[in-house]
């Protein structure tokens, strides 16, 4: 599977806003990898005790691969080209934050699903970048496998090593169906990561970027 540059991932946004989201999946799919996948879950079907040739799962081990290609698509991305190819100079030194962006990931342990929101604040030095860039980088990293700790800390790393700002801070709310689903089975819990860079670190800054995310505006 060729990895995707900034230009060609998703472009114009096809992916996500015509034809239910499937335009543009063909250049998601490796064939070969697909084959090998279709094999695998076929054998898992079997170790499970189900028939994998009855009619209901017959297509099931194609599927399968296909939306495992899927969920895990962000290791084609390059974030740090996300945020190359919509960065701007402007004088503007004050914070600037995007929140409640829906995160969709898969955890490492248990290859269950888990989701919520990220919050994401910087303050500019030199650049601001497109919005949709830090909605981008944050559904790079999302759509591996994951777990949340880290994925809060690449997010902020990407922008703070690409965009030089003066702060950056981070912060990820996600329900984990591996406790819900099995497990410890507790259905409501919420799990929380933060992470902050520069600026944010000061408790000030910090305590405005918290307040902003836990404001609703709108």
């Amino acid at each position: 599977m060729k990895e995707f540059d900034s230009i060609s991932y998703f472009p114009d946004d096809s992916i996500n806003e015509s034809n239910n989201g499937y335009a543009g999946l063909k250049n998601l799919y490796d064939e070969e990898k697909l084959e090998k996948l279709k094999y695998h879950y076929k054998e898992i079907l079997s170790l499970l005790g189900e028939d994998p040739e009855r009619e209901g799962l017959l297509k099931t081990p194609e599927r399968i691969g296909k939306a495992m290609q899927f969920l895990t698509h962000g290791y084609l991305v390059k974030p740090e080209e996300i945020l190359r190819s919509a960065m701007f100079q402007v004088d503007y030194k004050q914070m600037v934050v995007v929140k409640d962006i829906e995160i969709y990931s898969t955890c490492e342990h248990h290859l269950l699903p888990f989701f919520g929101k990220a919050h994401v604040g910087y303050i500019p030095r030199n650049y601001i970048v497109g919005l949709s860039k830090i909605a981008r980088v944050v559904d790079a990293f999302a759509r591996r496998l994951q777990v949340q700790e880290r994925m809060t800390t690449q997010i902020k790393e990407v922008i703070q090593e690409t965009l030089n700002p003066l702060g950056v801070g981070v912060v990820i709310e996600a329900q984990h169906t591996c406790m819900s689903m099995r497990g410890i089975q507790k259905q409501n819990s919420v799990t929380t990561t933060s992470d902050f860079y520069g600026a944010f670190l000061r408790k000030e800054t910090r305590e405005e970027f918290m307040h902003l995310i836990g404001t609703k505006l709108h």
